[in-house]
């Protein structure tokens, strides 16, 4: 099948219920002919701003000053959901004295209740869920968790594992130096980011000036604004600085950061099977070193075009297992170290726009890990319409999420990983609807424990 435009969509900042009669009803006129002759393929990668809002000043994060700012009514911009609101001290991992926890037998009548919320299109959905409310007697639920999944915008968390990894690999005891490159060290975009259409918000705390826009060539920010902007507003072009960046780490070690004319010179002279084979050390062979299994999980390639065109990657793929695996793991403090594992953590906080499974509104006082990515793909089609989420040849949508209800005092803590291919239905809603009736599933197998505690 021939294929029109291959392009990321933004998200409106429409409230839930417009957002949601507006995938109903939203039809993209400007693609029809393409979509009459020969089909359309959409791709759309996205997650939510993330990392605690006080830490703005251990890691100069930019986004996060101007966040702040909106919530104490000092800019323009939306109020966070109550659940979005902990300070860094409590964003922290959970099972640091658990560290040599596995994933529990299956729970056969807790997967039961699970796919029972599936409905009839059960076949269309991988999921794997831990339920840690109650610690001394865990629940796991997986169905056909172990299905392989083009991960989209969820494989960069492998991006962010391998840049720790490097980080921890040239400072193993320094953390201090490792937040040292992280927070000092300014990149610039460049044409590696070709093409992304993904809006990142730009605050400049100095001049007040604040825009919410794709990055564009010549764009500069810190490590960790780029980590920033890869993981809340899912922008394929800082994955793939980052990536650019973890290469050059990776190559030149204490050398780095590097002048970037000798970082251009680098990806210019190299022969590409070599830059290859750095790819792949970059975000492979982290996988086992991290007790992940590499068959289930794999980022193999940049998230633009001209990030592919200046180094050849290989396919990439995850499974509902493999990625409940990553959370467990981080929130051991296992996913490289525990410095690292918590700045993963952070970085995956909400801490504004809630979307897809993050934005069920039983969520509204937890706090939420999150990360999420989408393809879908339409074909011409009697009386069926190509809408955001809605493919008809795919339908592709990822979420990860660890939940912690209420936020600050935890009754509830679970980990989900949900990935589904249901074709002609809004996927984005359809995980939102889930993460409620998923919540609502939990919440009841605690509640007599949840009544003895508010009693008390």
């Amino acid at each position: 099948m021939q294929n029109c435009w291959r392009f990321p969509l933004s998200t409106f900042h429409f409230p839930l219920i417009f957002r949601f009669f507006f995938s109903l009803f939203t039809f993209h006129f400007s693609l029809l002919p393409c979509l009459l002759a020969s089909g359309l393929l959409l791709s759309y990668q996205s997650g939510v701003n993330a990392y605690p809002l006080d830490g703005y000043e251990t890691t100069h994060i930019r986004r996060l000053d101007a966040a702040r700012r909106v919530q104490e009514g000092t800019l323009a911009g939306s109020k966070l959901p109550k659940g979005a609101l902990l300070p860094m001290a409590q964003v922290d991992l959970r099972l640091r004295d658990y560290a040599d926890m596995d994933l529990p037998p299956v729970d056969e009548v807790f997967t039961r209740e699970v796919v029972k919320l599936l409905g009839d299109s059960a076949d269309r959905y991988s999921l794997a869920i831990l339920d840690l409310s109650d610690m001394e007697h865990p629940r796991y639920a997986e169905h056909r968790a172990g299905e392989l999944y083009n991960p989209g915008s969820v494989g960069k968390l492998m991006v962010a594992m391998g840049l720790f990894q490097l980080l921890a690999d040239l400072h193993p005891v320094d953390t201090d130096a490792r937040m040292h490159l992280l927070r000092d060290t300014t990149v610039e975009a460049d044409d590696f980011i070709v093409s992304d259409h993904h809006p990142v918000r730009l605050w400049d705390p100095q001049t007040g000036v604040f825009q919410h826009r794709k990055l564009e060539i010549g764009d500069r920010g810190t490590l960790f604004d780029f980590l920033d902007w890869m993981i809340s507003a899912s922008a394929n072009a800082a994955a793939s600085i980052i990536i650019r960046e973890a290469m050059l780490l990776k190559n030149f070690g204490k050398e780095y950061p590097l002048p970037a004319a000798e970082a251009q010179r680098y990806f210019k002279e190299t022969p590409r099977a070599g830059l290859s084979r750095t790819l792949a050390a970059v975000l492979q062979d982290p996988v086992p070193r991290n007790g992940l299994d590499g068959s289930q999980l794999r980022q193999g390639s940049f998230f633009t075009s001209y990030g592919n065109r200046y180094v050849p990657g290989t396919r990439s793929y995850a499974s509902a297992r493999a990625l409940l695996m990553y959370l467990l793991r981080m929130e051991q403090g296992r996913i490289v170290d525990p410095f690292s594992s918590a700045q993963i953590k952070r970085l995956m906080y909400s801490t504004e726009r809630r979307i897809r499974y993050a934005s069920s509104p039983a969520l509204y006082n937890a706090a939420v890990y999150f990360k999420s990515g989408s393809l879908y793909q339409c074909a011409p089609e009697p009386d069926f319409v190509c809408r955001k989420y809605h493919g008809n040849v795919k339908n592709l949508m990822n979420s990860v999420a660890i939940v912690e209800s209420p936020a600050g005092q935890p009754r509830l803590y679970y980990m989900v990983a949900l990935m589904s291919n249901v074709l002609r239905k809004n996927s984005a809603v359809d995980h939102q609807t889930l993460a409620t009736e998923i919540h609502k599933l939990i919440q009841e197998e605690h509640s007599e424990k949840l009544k003895v505690k508010s009693e008390k």
